[in-house]
């Protein structure tokens, strides 16, 4: 009933919209309205995620399938009096995207909608500052939406060491030397994730992230952030990033994911987390690879907790190749291993994964497949193939 209320509020304000702005339409490029001073402006995307997996478990041969609404997102994104004033608002429909964390009560067991709700304001030519609720600048494949991904999903390196959606203020920074972008990023936040509303237990989050593109932009608008070589780079193009993340007194075992920690008379248990991540996109003729580097590390180590802290390190290979007729074959190696078994969350774990796509108009209409083998450290591996199809208007 909640999520009928909410879209048909949507509708309602898109159709109230169209009724007194000027509104374009182009399948892939969302609904964009202008008001019709140009004081304001919408552009509205709608998209689905249908996923199919199917698992089979060779230690004691049982399988199983499923089939669900992976996502389903409403974005709304555009400026407001003045050009330099941009918003960006993303809600989550799925139970994925909305599930309550009713153990430590943080979010007073309502449903948490928001993804993305985040003021932008250009202060000058090089600087935007950012304040709200959004992605913290953490290694690439977190940053690149889930509809511009290259397979069916991320890696497993970003599902344990991704910094996530955060509450709080960024500063981003573009300069050019001569053809070489560079790119400095700097943010503070709450630390504890996104959609709280009980108050911020632990300390501050402070990230800072530098980018450098040494052979210029890449064709086509921010394409470092979109997988796949999907416009074909005409020249070799490269992307390289470094992040810095220290999450002062985190209760949740991952700092803003995973579950609260707590002691044994349920009182939360702080620990200060360190994360260095490394990553790089390259791209040229259709060519495309992405690989990251991860490390966490906690500054104590505690028994007796009701969930242990995640630490250790991750590694992420990923290349592919898209042919003129917009099919791309590509393949992946993940790898987690946890830096003490004793204190550590982290399962030894690799993943081999090969993927089939096929574009039908870019991201925005795509039909997905890969198929998996996962080494659960030295046991009997497991397999899984999924199939996926994406829509995006």
């Amino acid at each position: 009933m909640k999520l009928f209320k909410i879209a048909s509020s949507v509708f309602v304000c898109l159709l109230l919209t169209h009724v007194s702005s000027k509104a374009q339409t182009k399948f892939g490029k969302g609904l964009s309205f202008v008001n019709q001073d140009s004081t304001a402006s919408l552009l509205f995307h709608f998209r689905i995620q249908n996923l199919y997996t199917f698992n089979y478990s060779s230690s004691d041969n049982s399988w199983s399938q499923n089939a669900m609404v992976r996502r389903s997102r409403l974005k709304f994104d555009g400026f407001a009096f003045n050009p330099r004033l941009k918003y960006k608002l993303e809600l989550g429909l799925t139970s994925n995207d909305i599930s309550v964390n009713k153990e430590a009560g943080q979010t007073k067991d309502a449903s948490r909608i928001i993804l993305d709700a985040v003021f932008k304001y250009q202060l000058n030519k090089n600087w935007q500052v950012w304040f709200g609720q959004t992605k913290l600048p953490s290694n690439r494949e977190r940053v690149v939406s889930s509809a511009n991904l290259q397979f069916v999903d991320r890696s497993i390196l970003n599902g344990s060491f991704n910094i996530d959606r955060d509450m709080g203020i960024q500063l981003h920074g573009k300069f050019n030397i001569k053809k070489i972008v560079v790119r400095p990023i700097f943010s503070v936040s709450n630390g504890e994730g996104r959609d709280l509303t009980e108050g911020n237990h632990g300390g501050s989050c402070y990230t800072s992230r530098l980018e450098i593109l040494p052979f210029g932009s890449f064709e086509g608008k921010n394409q470092d952030y979109v997988l796949s070589d999907l416009t074909r780079q005409q020249k070799p193009k490269l992307a390289m990033g470094m992040t810095y993340n220290k999450n002062v007194n985190a209760i949740r075992q991952q700092g803003q994911l995973g579950s609260f920690v707590t002691d044994s008379l349920g009182k939360f248990v702080a620990n200060t987390l360190e994360q260095f991540e490394a990553d790089l996109v390259f791209k040229y003729s259709g060519f495309s690879v992405l690989a990251e580097y991860a490390t966490q590390s906690a500054q104590k180590q505690l028994n007796n907790l009701s969930s242990k802290f995640i630490t250790g390190t991750g590694l992420s290979i990923q290349a592919g190749y898209l042919i003129k007729s917009n099919w791309e074959f590509a393949a992946r190696f993940s790898n987690q291993t946890p830096d003490d078994k004793t204190f550590s969350a982290l399962k030894e774990l690799s993943e081999y994964t090969l993927g089939l796509s096929k574009y039908l108009v870019g991201h925005s209409l795509k039909i997905q497949t890969d198929y998996s083998m996962i080494d659960n450290g030295g046991m009997k591996p497991n397999y899984r193939l999924r199939f996926q199809m994406e829509m995006q208007f």
